[in-house]
């Protein structure tokens, strides 16, 4: 078995990847025809493939990368844990030092009324033990007819059975039979598909009363939670008017549900604040955190449980039949440990609140000159660029087109990658991306539109 990158050819690691490396969401078939691209190296914000290209990661690997390749920090951390305590799990009332330090930090960098953790590998891990943790809370107190979770459509909450019921995208409800019972979904805030009749603070008001409007249609004694990013990411980084937020806020307070914020993606900076509820204003009683919590370099992810929450499981619950092998694992928090601290000394949110995400913001609002842009949207370090078939109406593209692929394809032919969600063109670079990095970005993504562009025109598409 060879696992250097210089043993082996290109091609030859595609024949094995297509012989026996099954994708996450993918076309297995088509993608054996075509070939992977082969990622053998990655500094600071670039990778490096198996050809020799260099390419602009501007997703941040899957929106986690935050501190950016190649930290000796976090190796260190890594390696110094591996030596000293490799694995031990926390079942069998047993903690390591790393997850007992790892969750005082986060007890110190989340909002007040976030004393506890519940730690997980990953976010969809970390819905789902939402899913539990709610229904037990309603039980606990008396009132277990409380099981219905209510989402948004488009949101994404992960790929587990429960994970993927609360996301709220039909392609992933086509498979498995989902959503699983005691989920439902409602209409996502956004405007420029579902609200430019109205100014988008109107439309932020209206949005959230969908909310009231699901709790009152399911029955106010059987909903439990409502779950949502603060920005929908996955989605197609849909941020949500101001006046949204704060309304969902009172809705829930009015009808005493608890509120989840999910901030796989958006916690640790993404926002130009820690956590994207700072930014928007709420105060949930769970927050779901993975990715940037340590930049991926180990998987980790978790729920920090509000002190409403924490209190009822505490001292009413008892045992809580729920966990995992990897819970709290030492080399992940020592990790984690790490890279929040350093994270802390580059001031990286600070970074990302004054400097870089505005510049970003100025840069996206340049783009709308762009024939094919209809909008653009950014926060913090996220952005993205709506593609339409006319300007002046708003009209999409037909989606056979796929013109969000078409420009994909052009992207990765030109060093850059950037994801398509349907024809939202979206970025999330790491947060160590300086100025000179955005305007380089800028550049490439300015070329691939009117690469995109010129096959429109080709084909009669425009």
């Amino acid at each position: 078995m060879h696992t250097s990158t210089s043993e082996r050819s290109t091609q030859e690691w595609q024949r094995a990847d297509a012989a026996h490396f099954l994708h996450p969401f993918t076309d297995f078939q088509s993608l054996a025809r075509k070939g992977s691209r082969i990622i053998t190296a990655a500094s600071g914000i670039y990778l490096h493939d198996s050809e020799g290209h260099r390419i602009l990661d501007a997703m941040s690997g899957l929106w986690c990368v935050n501190v950016g390749y190649g930290r000796q920090e976090l190796v260190d951390a890594a390696t110094r844990q591996l030596q000293e305590l490799p694995f031990y799990n926390a079942f069998f009332q047993t903690a390591t030092p790393p997850a007992i330090a790892l969750a005082e930090l986060l007890a110190e960098v989340t909002p007040p009324q976030f004393q506890h953790v519940f730690f997980t590998s990953s976010g969809s891990e970390g819905n789902d033990t939402v899913v539990r943790m709610v229904r037990r809370y309603w039980d606990l107190l008396g009132q277990p007819g409380r099981q219905v979770i209510i989402s948004r459509k488009n949101a994404y909450h992960g790929s587990t059975m429960a994970g993927a019921s609360l996301s709220g995208m039909g392609g992933m409800h086509a498979q498995g039979g989902l959503p699983i019972p005691g989920i439902v979904h409602k209409e996502q805030p956004y405007w420029y598909e579902l609200g430019r009749s109205m100014s988008r603070d109107e439309f932020g008001l209206v949005a959230a009363g969908w909310l009231e409007d699901k709790i009152l249609e399911v029955g106010a004694d059987k909903v439990a939670a409502f779950i949502g990013e603060p920005v929908q990411g996955a989605g197609g980084v849909i941020v949500p008017p101001d006046t949204y937020w704060p309304e969902i806020q009172r809705i829930c307070e009015k009808y005493g549900i608890l509120l989840v914020s999910d901030e796989v993606i958006c916690g640790f900076g993404r926002t130009g604040h820690w956590f994207g509820c700072e930014r928007f204003g709420t105060r949930p009683d769970l927050m779901t955190f993975a990715k940037g919590v340590s930049s991926g370099y180990i998987p980790l992810g978790g729920v920090m449980v509000g002190e409403r929450v924490a209190k009822v499981l505490i001292e009413r619950g008892g045992e809580f039949n729920h966990g995992y092998t990897y819970s709290g694992h030492p080399v992940a928090c020592a990790v984690a440990l790490a890279n929040i601290g350093l994270i802390r000394r580059e001031r990286l949110v600070e970074r990302v609140r004054d400097d870089t995400g505005p510049y970003l913001a100025a840069g996206f609002d340049a783009l709308k000159d762009h024939p094919l842009v209809g909008e653009v949207q950014t926060c913090g370090l996220m952005g993205a660029v709506l593609l339409v078939q006319d300007k002046a109406s708003g009209t999409p593209f037909p989606e056979a087109l796929e013109l969000g692929m078409v420009c994909r394809g052009h992207c990765f032919g030109n060093g850059l990658v950037m994801r398509a969600v349907g024809d939202r063109m979206i970025v999330a670079p790491p947060l160590v991306m300086t100025r000179a990095q955005i305007d380089e970005m800028l550049v490439l993504i300015r070329r691939c539109l009117d690469l995109t562009w010129a096959d429109a025109q080709r084909n009669g598409w425009v």
